[in-house]
């Protein structure tokens, strides 16, 4: 292991750290696995793998975020119930709190990187965290720095990480023992009381979705591939596919979570995936099964089976099950993991209401107007309370990790869909025949069927039909795909039952814009469903 040197600690100095302990500077995957495994963090799965749990918090904080509100970059933040706002002087009582910890701590773990795989584009950052396996989960999520980069390397962004770390929540202003708070001026992010390891990278992507637009680049919450000519984009909230789809035998991925779109094409945030594995398939998802094999991955609150294998169906701990990987763990990627400008633009929806058909296509103003929306649907027992399926809304597929206002972004993408005369369509992974409770999800390998029609340019001939009510464009036929699940209706039995849960979820549309619209072109807004309501 690597002991801190005269060197090393002037650079933790400059973020307020004086260590105690030994400090252990950019250590390969191999060693930050096995100091983990040797420290009590992790243990190894049969095959070899890295398994983490993280204990009470099993998913992200959104309730324990905070911006600090302060002149500079914080004055262009869209504040409200996503980004929600700090002050200067509860963030500095907090960051003592996390300097002294981390200074106490018998072992500190230093990884820099890169966010962005555009050399012009990209942000040097750097993660100080007390847990080695946290570490490692930054080595697999961002951008590798060459020796001769590491040298050089200055971070722009740091992220002091102390899990360990408790404080009581009324005596600092917070909502609970776990926060995560982004300075963004200070180029600082302090994150305490929590394991979960998704708050690292959602911290970056959400410095970089600020900052990007002020480049003119617009930042995507989406997964990208190409098949070497055209590339497309995936958007949609967890659990609607964005992963699973992209990870495609005959396209080649670019990455599945997080994007930049510049003058020149595409380009990843990230050096890996961050996979959801809950139910995960050989047969469905065969590139990702084959990374939770391989050493390097790390599992994130997977259940083992006595054998040590995994057991990807046991969500007792969570179904927030997860793997990160580097993604040359996927054989079908792009090198550099950049592509040009996307001739295609897919949102996905999960929608449990089973109204909105598997696939339609999509004007511009249609585009940003589900850009906006960004909605999908959570289901009875994926969270404490939902009993009946709930919509659920997430501005640009990915509110909490946009601080500015949605019509930014929204105005980003419209520029470039039509500049680069980019198709649109929106893909429903969720269920049709009576929705939740009275059917089960619509089948993979349609919706691959589809997509790939889609992306082929194959349902360039085939007729479209206007839906009246969602005003979308739905193809009346596709190959390797039932024709009568193409129009949700005709999938229902009870029809007036159809009609009135789809004027439901067209009203719930509705509501939800009514606090964009001002900001929106009228084009835009005119987009939206319209409830048809019988004579």
């Amino acid at each position: 292991m690597q002991r801190h040197s005269r060197d090393s600690i002037h650079d933790l100095t400059s973020h307020g750290i004086s260590p105690e302990g030994k400090v252990h500077w950019n250590l390969g995957w191999e060693e930050l696995h096995s100091t983990a495994v040797e420290l009590g963090e992790a243990k190894l799965t049969s095959h070899g793998v890295l398994l983490a749990t993280t204990g009470e918090r099993t998913g992200r904080s959104p309730n324990d975020r905070f911006i600090v509100d302060e002149p500079g970059l914080a004055e262009e933040v869209w504040w409200g119930d996503v980004n929600k706002s700090t002050n200067p002087q509860t963030f500095e009582k907090l960051l003592v709190q996390v300097t002294d910890h981390l200074n106490k701590s018998p072992n500190l773990f230093v990884k820099d990187a890169y966010c962005g795989a555009d050399s012009n584009h990209r942000m040097p950052v750097r993660l100080v965290s007390e847990k080695a396996w946290h570490a490692a989960f930054m080595h697999n999520m961002f951008v590798r720095a060459s020796e001769k980069e590491l040298s050089s390397h200055v971070p722009e962004f740091t992220i002091l990480h102390a899990p360990e770390l408790r404080v009581p929540p009324k005596e600092f202003g917070i909502n609970s023992e776990v926060f995560v708070i982004l300075a963004l001026d200070r180029g600082l992010v302090i994150i305490g009381g929590t394991h979960y390891a998704g708050e690292i990278k959602k911290a970056i992507f959400t410095i970089m979705n600020h900052i990007l637009p002020i480049e003119g680049l617009l930042p995507m919450h989406c997964s990208a591939n190409t098949d070497g000519q055209n590339s497309a984009l995936f958007f949609g909230l967890s659990g609607t596919g964005k992963t699973t789809l992209s990870a495609d035998p005959n396209r080649a991925l670019v990455g599945d979570d997080e994007h930049g779109w510049s003058d020149q094409g595409v380009f990843n945030f990230e050096g890996g995936c961050y996979a959801k594995l809950i139910g995960l398939s050989k047969h469905d998802e065969p590139a990702i099964y084959e990374t939770t094999k391989i050493p390097g991955s790390i599992l994130e609150n997977v259940v083992l089976n006595a054998d040590g294998t995994p057991d990807f169906d046991n969500g007792s701990l969570t179904q927030n099950t997860r793997g990160s990987y580097p993604i040359n763990f996927i054989e079908n990627r792009t090198d550099d993991s950049m592509a040009g400008h996307p001739k295609d633009v897919v949102f996905l929806t999960c929608d449990a209401f089973g109204v909105l058909p598997p696939l339609s296509r999509l004007t511009p103003d249609q585009a940003a107007y589900h850009f906006i929306s960004g909605y999908t649907a959570k289901v009875a027992g994926t969270e404490i309370g939902v009993k009946e399926p709930q919509a659920t809304f997430s501005t640009c597929f990915g509110a909490p990790f946009m601080p500015r206002h949605p019509s930014v972004y929204a105005n980003l993408l419209s520029e470039k869909i039509q500049k680069h005369d980019a198709k649109c369509w929106l893909i429903n992974t969720g269920w049709v025949a009576g929705g939740y409770g009275e059917s089960s999800r619509i089948k993979i390998k349609w919706t691959r069927a589809l997509l790939n029609s889609a992306l082929r340019g194959d349902l360039d001939s085939v007729v479209f039909v206007d839906d009246e009510r969602f005003g979308f464009s739905i193809p009346t036929t596709c190959e390797g795909v039932p024709d009568e699940i193409l129009q949700p209706r005709q999938t229902w039995h009870d029809k007036v039952r159809y009609d009135n849960v789809a004027n439901l979820l067209a009203q719930m549309f509705i509501e939800n814009f009514e606090q964009y619209e001002s900001e929106c072109d009228p084009e835009v807004a005119d987009s939206g469903p319209s409830p048809i309501f019988s004579s």
